[in-house]
């Protein structure tokens, strides 16, 4: 993973806790995964201008399960 990547996720995840105030969090992994993955949707897509096989392919994923996601984020 890149350097600039986690360090971001882990600032913001730090940030996310010291939020909190004292809360329990409930369902973090959800959702880190529900908010990173339509930014991450939409800049591959950007990237590969649109095509679908190429952004599978950048993402290592399958194109029917990125037609699923994109799908599923209101992207087609």
């Amino acid at each position: 993973m890149s350097s600039e990547i986690h360090d971001c996720v882990r600032r913001n995840l730090k940030r996310y806790f010291r939020d909190l105030d004292g809360q329990t969090p409930h369902a973090l992994y959800d959702m880190v995964l529900k908010s990173t993955e339509l930014p991450l949707l939409e800049v591959v897509m950007e990237q590969a201008a649109g095509n679908q096989t190429v952004a599978a392919e950048i993402l290592g994923i399958s194109r029917g399960t990125l037609r699923r996601m994109l799908q599923d984020h209101n992207l087609l």
